[in-house]
């Protein structure tokens, strides 16, 4: 169940028993109202919420029901009656076939505003102090709104004797082939193909997902904007990689952007995507990227936000927020290869840069040094329990950046962060709805000065937030 239907469930209560007289292939009229948590659009039939995927707000439509539950509908769209002025008119063809494309429907600007909505609507359901009277500024545009994205994990199977090499479609295992994808940069795509047709002339064994037979189960592709470059990674399901020399040599003829080639191993029975080891077969160990004037190295497991060109901006928002000085000691929480402290070291007296993969760790201290940052420590472990430890040893901070996974930010952080509050605290969200749960403690101890949200990822209903804190 979505964390939007979860929301709706308890605040929509069905006056009649009228889901019990439906089953799934009904269809009714229907008009969309507002836009949901996961982006799907919202209605109600008889008193009963309706989730219907690419629906838009002002659309009119006939519904067909997808799942009968007893608080709440899901359905699809089987005609459009009225179509809203939110809708784009030149949807592309593959937003009905793969993820990645759940706004494409969406008129770009209204994209920004639904994603406000989105921001709204979190912070309505679990309710943080003094919520209502939060400042949200408007969504800030991505520079681009295509072919923005620097890094795709293409799966590649072989399905009744052919290759396919792509994207899942949506909701499903089913593998589509994939010659473009309207949020994927141009070289990423053309290197796929080809890499794709050597693997064909070269019969590589390719995963069969009937018989859980072959190696290669996936491509996994990052690109630099800054200095045109590739770095390559095959995950494949045993160390053995057949004909990697051949594969090797003909990339190194073929794409010469490409820089650098490792293999993961990720077992068939190991969940996710990675496996604990990679290699690096040929070329960089590192790709290099420019962030706001300053170079890093990413290993091919590295995080680095999706969108290279909207990154300068999203860190130019933090600065702002943070409002760095010469006396900060700056706390980087869940720093990874440290990109956002070492962009601010030139502000601040002192940085303390914490992530418990100690690989992430290896490469921020390398990217320190890259940029000739010399206030700067970086500490393995979780920030819970070294951000006490720290201030036990005697060192002051008086300023923190936050920047969790979707889960959010571990609940002993934030029970750390309010038993010694700081003056300047700024929280980097990708997920609205793990910000606003964390808002409700975290505001015992700060006030949130102010949100803004941060479009990371067009035509999909993905935000990221900057928010502005400081003690109370």
């Amino acid at each position: 169940m979505s964390l939007s239907q979860k929301h709706s469930k308890e605040k929509f209560m069905p006056t009649n028993n009228i889901t019990q007289e439906l089953k799934v292939g009904d269809r009714f009229p229907l008009t969309i109202k507002r836009i949901g948590i996961n982006g799907e659009g919202i209605g109600f039939f008889k008193h009963v919420i309706v989730f219907v995927p690419k629906a838009v707000p002002e659309d009119v439509i006939v519904c067909e029901l997808t799942d009968v539950h007893e608080r709440f509908l899901n359905g699809r769209i089987h005609k459009i009656r009225k179509a809203s002025r939110f809708r784009n008119p030149d949807t592309p063809e593959l937003a009905n076939e793969v993820g990645g494309l759940e706004f494409a429907h969406i008129n770009y600007k209204d994209q920004l505003h639904f994603k406000s909505n989105i921001l709204r609507e979190s912070l309505e359901k679990y309710k943080p102090y003094a919520h209502e009277k939060y400042m949200i500024k408007p969504t800030v545009g991505s520079v681009q709104q295509e072919k923005y994205r620097n890094k795709a994990q293409f799966p590649i199977q072989e399905i009744d004797g052919e290759i396919r090499c792509g994207l899942y479609k949506t909701g499903t295992q089913e593998l589509v082939d994939l010659t473009e994808m309207p949020t994927q940069m141009d070289l990423t795509m053309s290197a796929m193909r080809k890499i794709v047709q050597m693997i064909k002339d070269l019969q590589i064994p390719v995963f069969n997902p009937e018989n859980k037979s072959g190696i290669l189960s996936m491509i996994v592709m990052r690109e630099s904007v800054e200095f045109n470059q590739l770095q390559v990674t095959f995950i494949t399901r045993s160390p053995k990689f057949i004909k990697e020399h051949q594969l090797i040599e003909r990339i190194q003829k073929e794409i010469p952007e490409v820089s650098s080639i490792s293999q993961n191993i990720n077992k068939e029975d190991k969940a996710g995507v990675w496996g604990d080891e990679t290699k690096l077969l040929w070329g960089d160990q590192y790709l290099q990227e420019d962030i706001n004037g300053y170079l890093f190295n990413f290993s091919p497991r590295a995080f680095l936000q999706l969108n290279s060109l909207q990154t300068d901006k999203l860190y130019d928002l933090v600065a702002q927020a943070l409002e760095p000085n010469q006396r900060d000691v700056l706390l980087d929480a869940y720093c990874g290869v440290g990109t956002i402290g070492i962009t601010m070291a030139d502000k601040v007296k002192q940085i303390y840069g914490i992530e418990i993969i100690p690989e992430a760790i290896e490469d921020a201290k390398a990217n320190a040094k890259l940029n000739e940052v010399d206030n700067a420590e970086y500490y393995v472990g979780s920030a819970d329990e070294i951000y006490p430890q720290l201030l036990k040893d005697g060192k002051t901070v008086n300023a923190v950046v936050v920047d969790p996974p979707r889960t959010g930010l571990d609940n002993k952080l934030i029970g750390a962060l309010n038993r010694n509050p700081v003056n300047k605290l700024v929280y980097v969200s990708c997920n609205p709805s793990t910000l606003a749960k964390d808002l409700v403690t975290l505001t015992r101890e700060y006030r949130v000065v102010y949100l803004q949200p941060v479009d990371m990822f067009p035509q999909t209903p993905h935000v990221e937030t900057v928010v502005k804190l400081v003690r109370r």
